[in-house]
């Protein structure tokens, strides 16, 4: 089956053009495509890539936790990612007593490594095509019946090829739905907390410098990989023991040359290369103002709060992070696809395709359809963002959304116990995460300011019926905020929610009533129970515009073949390759393809939210104590490099390799001038902003004095 799929690719890839564009499947690179890379400088073969019967590189790669790209760098399992992807376990380990998120953390012995459990890492064991057989299955079907039926048989091919085994497997699409692999893998679930840096050096620059080159973050983390004593994947166990893998990386200590040949593997997430302008126009006109719009509001009311304590700034800090980290992103992409016209590039694009689509009956037409569509769409588009990032943006709202489930059993015609008292124990295991995670101060002030936005940003005849005007008649003028806050002060004040007590007799005595009455579920309900008036109009657009892509996409392939293609990124394991490259965004303005601790200096502020240091690292840095980790050229010690790579979300903490497949540094970041990078690559502004390992050694070394992390590794 695997020489099936070689065979479906070599058509996309012959003719290959050198450009640094393309998230390639490193397991099916055609010669072009390899050869360009030889000649980039790679000096490695193909087997020692991606091997079938050996181990090889991709064996050393990992999904990290649900969306990061992580590393093997020792023969004992340790693993190296981005401090951003452990954020969330470092948090977890974290107490006020002992807050690891604040001082850092070091293992100075396997015993002192620290669980983190619901972590779980991803090695890749093979793929299949399975094309042929999700066609078959979906002959003659369309829209829901197609997506219904393509869910239903992806489960089982899944099922079949993991029957019997611990493996898990996933078919992904390609393509836009014109060819299907099977992925398998094998997941680990002991994972252990090995070291991490002060967030002082891991978020150094916070969300002032992210997504912007220089970057002077130390974006790093250190976890271990453990099994039981046979060498197998189990849950955690104190007599646990690290993995052998079948693969490690080398650490190479050279240092980066502007030039340097670059390549990086990992698990990008998402891509949107073969967009249509109808897809870019709606992004750029409601979706991204819209997400921007309304993450900004919660995270100045997050910020407030946080900033009053360590406690606080604990409990918010992952919750805080996700939000931030695309906040910036969705803006960023909205201002370069305008400043590129990448609508106006699309609809070139598109206007070739007609003129070849021209007495071919599938694809003659096809843009009319696309303008239907979007059309129908258009209206309520802003709506369904609204609710997502703004309604649900409420930690309290979204936990009240879930207790609908509790309804739907309470209100049956014959309610079943069974049914209600698995829904209560569900209810009442989620309502204590969400307790543990709650900041009311900040989602209260959420809440005003959501409910406020949703009345000025929605046309008034998608309100939730009567909403508004009866929260008029008992607070005031819509207009001022005062009659939101004292909203939203009587819905945390009277729900049962906060209440142990009301909660545990609602628990004891469950009616439908009582939950309905709530007002925290009152209004969860109000807004989602409205919305799903416009919820249909969602899925019909969601069915046609992918059946209308699918074939857009067919039709390119067709137009296209003999040239290089490659599919969106869809979080499989990818490979990409360039070059350490300085770059010049504008005129007058050169930067360079390094930044170093000098940098870092100038931007430190005593006690600033984003741009504090640890003492110990002033110290170090007063004595130019950098040791074998100083860069010869600049005299410094080199903190980050960019290079040309084609990565994005998901690609976080993927190694950046070398010539020779030798780790040089972690990627984390992408470049403002390219943020466009999901829809539209920039051949001359792209950039991936990557931890340069020397400073990720020297944070172990000589902050952490982990000599024992130092002495694992295989460095060159």
């Amino acid at each position: 089956m695997k020489k099936k799929v070689l065979a479906l690719f070599f058509v996309f890839v012959v003719g290959f053009a050198r450009a640094d564009e393309g998230m390639w499947l490193m397991y099916l690179l055609g010669d072009p495509v390899y050869n360009e890379m030889v000649k980039r400088g790679l000096k490695l073969s193909k087997e020692q890539l991606y091997s079938l019967n050996k181990s090889s590189l991709k064996d050393a790669i990992i999904i990290f936790g649900g969306g990061c790209t992580g590393e093997i760098v020792s023969k004992e399992g340790l693993i190296f990612t981005n401090h951003h992807c452990g954020y969330g376990a470092i948090a977890a380990a974290s107490s006020v007593e002992k807050n690891y998120l604040k001082n850092g953390f070091w293992a100075k012995s396997k015993s002192e490594e620290i669980p983190a459990p619901g972590l779980s890492v991803q090695f890749l064991v093979r793929i299949d095509d399975v094309t042929k057989d999700v066609e078959t299955a979906l002959q003659g079907l369309g829209g829901a019946d197609r997506a219904a039926k393509l869910q239903s048989t992806s489960t089982e091919i899944a099922r079949k090829a993991t029957e019997g085994t611990n493996l898990e497997a996933r078919v992904m699409p390609f393509f836009r739905n014109n060819q299907y692999l099977l992925f398998v893998y094998e997941r680990y679930r002991d994972i252990r907390l090995v070291g991490t840096p002060p967030e002082s050096i891991g978020k150094f620059g916070g969300d002032t410098d992210n997504w912007e080159w220089p970057r002077h973050t130390g974006d790093f983390s250190v976890f271990r990989v453990y099994t039981n004593k046979e060498g197998k994947a189990a849950e955690y166990a104190a007599d646990n023991v690290p993995l052998k893998p079948k693969y490690y990386l080398n650490v190479s200590t050279k240092g980066v040359k502007d030039g340097d040949f670059s390549m990086i593997l990992g698990y990008p997430g998402s891509t949107s290369r073969y967009e249509t302008s109808y897809g870019v126009q709606i992004k750029t006109e409601i979706e991204n103002p819209a997400i921007v719009y309304l993450r900004d509001v919660r995270l100045r009311m997050m910020l407030v709060e946080m900033k009053k304590s360590d406690a606080v700034r604990l409990q918010l800090s992952s919750s805080y992070a996700g939000i931030a980290n695309y906040w910036k992103f969705f803006d960023g992409e909205r201002k370069q696809l305008l400043k590129y016209d990448v609508y106006g590039q699309k609809k070139t694009e598109e206007e070739k395709f007609a003129k070849w689509a021209i007495g071919k009956p599938e694809y003659e037409g096809l843009f009319e359809k696309f303008d239907a569509t979007y059309k129908a769409w258009w209206p309520y588009a802003k709506h369904r963002t609204y609710i997502n990032e703004g309604i649900m943006g409420s930690p309290l709202i979204s936990y009240a959304v879930s207790l609908q489930a509790l309804e739907r059993a309470l209100t049956k015609k014959t309610p079943s116990e069974d049914e209600i008292k698995k829904v209560l124990e569900s209810a009442t295991r989620t309502r204590g995460i969400f307790l543990t995670n709650e900041n009311k101060p900040s989602d209260q002030n959420i809440l005003a300011a959501t409910c406020k936005m949703f009345y000025h940003g929605i046309d008034p005849s998608q309100h939730p019926t009567e909403f508004y005007t009866k929260l008029k008649a008992t607070y005031g003028d819509l207009h001022e905020d005062a009659p939101y806050l004292k909203y939203a002060a009587d819905v945390f004040s009277k729900t049962m929610i906060f209440d142990d007590a009301r909660w545990n007799a609602f628990v004891s005595r469950p009616d439908s009533t009582t939950l309905q009455n709530d007002p925290a579920y009152q209004y969860a309900t109000a807004f989602i129970k409205n919305y799903m008036k416009y919820q249909p109009k969602s899925i019909e657009f969601t069915n046609q515009n992918n059946e209308l892509s699918r074939i857009y996409m067919k039709g390119i392939l067709e137009m296209n073949k003999g040239k290089a293609l490659y599919p969106d990124a869809n979080f499989t394991m990818r490979l990409s390759y360039g070059n350490v490259k300085s770059y010049r965004p504008r005129d007058a303005v050169s930067y360079d393809f390094v930044c170093t601790m000098r940098g870092v200096m100038e931007k430190y502020v005593p006690g600033d939210y984003e741009f504090d240091l640890p003492k110990d690292l002033i110290e170090a840095v007063n004595k130019k104590d950098y040791g074998v980790y100083k860069d010869a050229r600049t005299n410094d010690l080199v903190v980050g490099f960019i290079t040309t790579n084609d990565i994005t979300g998901g690609n976080s903490g993927s190694p950046v390799l070398n010539a020779n497949g030798e780790l040089i540094g972690l990627a984390f970041d992408g470049n403002y001038e390219a943020l466009s990078h999901k829809i539209a690559f920039d051949k001359d502004l792209n950039r991936t902003i990557c931890v340069d390992i020397r400073y990720v050694l020297w944070c172990i070394d000589k902050l952490g004095g982990a000599k024992n992390i130092i002495a694992e590794l295989t460095l060159k």
